[in-house]
């Protein structure tokens, strides 16, 4: 019997922060620099602000809008989410990723919660992304102290507007890193400028042949030489085994991951213990998830896993990684228990899979 892969989830990002902190200008960049990846834009508080796809667009229709690369954007109120989300997930969209904007004023942890605890097979959370304004750091705080409460939440913490910051934004760096108790990834920018591929994973533009795409839409020149400059932001470090992985050895990585460590994606290989499947990771901060998958026919049995951070410690997390390794498996009855925790499906519940 031929095996057909249950499509992945989409995974679906926040994006937060107070008024004037850049959330639209980066929401704008993603957008433009999607490599060919389909987004879905929720934007909450439509009316006060503005989307530079909606020029592309020309009209908001029924509050959803196709843009020039197949992204759809869409202008909700909290009632509203569900319905989109639910609409962006269909597999006849095409949708790649989804990100929603949240108004300055949103409590990000109620759709943090919200996501965690949806059902619906065809999303999965991607993460809270926290945008501060370095410049502005201090009165925001004055200002809107709950901040605090939001970065202590936060996945990845972009500290941006860092050119107009006062001696390049070092003491606000140091002081969002120790505001963060997930040891959230921390990641500098200017004009929102970060690499999509920190965020979700960019497909070549070549992908979507026929479609016109953002950037050929848009003149890229006011990037100058940043541009060229996105993943000094970040670390990656690639990974592959030959070697199965012990399960017990993995959970026990998966668990002490280190501050900075913002996603982890590929496949495992876990030997003797499932012979049938390879077990695909989504790890995004805390949240982890796995998905059985079927080898397929002559498929040779690899681990691939690629671990994207800032200020990560590439060799050492490599040293961990091949300490997982079994070279002489020997299955155990209870050994793949930990992994089946966070299948989705058999994990009791949101706590099941993200770690508070």
């Amino acid at each position: 019997m031929e095996h057909h892969p249950t499509p992945r989830p989409i995974p679906v990002v926040v994006l937060a922060g107070f008024l004037g902190s850049g959330k639209t200008t980066l929401l704008n960049h993603l957008l433009h620099r999607s490599g060919g990846s389909r987004i879905g834009a929720i934007v909450n508080d439509f009316g006060a602000i503005e989307i530079d796809a909606m020029a592309v667009a020309g009209a908001l229709g029924d509050s959803t809008v196709s843009l020039g690369n197949g992204c759809l954007c869409c202008a909700v109120d909290a009632s509203e989410l569900d319905v989109y989300l639910e609409r962006l997930a269909h597999p006849g969209t095409g949708v790649d990723v989804v990100v929603i904007e949240a108004s300055g004023l949103a409590e990000p942890q109620e759709l943090v919660r919200m996501l965690l605890a949806s059902e619906h097979p065809g999303i999965v959370y991607g993460g809270l992304v926290e945008v501060v304004d370095a410049a502005e750091f201090d009165g925001t705080r004055a200002k809107h102290p709950e901040i605090d409460r939001h970065l202590a939440l936060a996945d990845l913490v972009v500290v941006n507007k860092l050119d107009r910051a006062a001696e390049g934004g070092e003491r606000v760096l140091g002081l969002v890193r120790s505001l963060s108790d997930r040891g959230a990834a921390v990641v500098p920018a200017t004009y929102g400028r970060i690499d999509p591929e920190f965020l979700f994973d960019c497909r070549p533009g070549e992908e979507r042949i026929g479609q016109l795409s953002f950037d050929d839409l848009h003149d890229h020149h006011e990037g100058g030489a940043h541009e060229g400059h996105l993943h000094t932001a970040y670390d990656s470090l690639s990974f592959a085994s030959a070697l199965p992985l012990d399960p017990r050895r993995l959970m026990a990585f998966l668990d002490s991951r280190p501050e900075g460590l913002y996603r982890i994606k590929g496949h495992v290989d876990l030997g003797p213990y499932d012979t049938g499947n390879r077990y695909v990771v989504h790890a995004v901060g805390r949240f982890l998830r796995f998905y059985p998958e079927a080898w397929g026919r002559g498929e040779e049995r690899l681990t691939q896993l690629v671990l994207i951070g800032s200020g990560i410690d590439t060799a050492a997390l490599r040293k961990e990684l091949e300490a997982c390794t079994n070279d002489a498996p020997q299955a155990d009855e209870h050994g793949l228990w930990g992994v089946l925790r966070y299948v989705q499906g058999l994990a009791e519940g949101p706590e099941g899979d993200y770690e508070d």
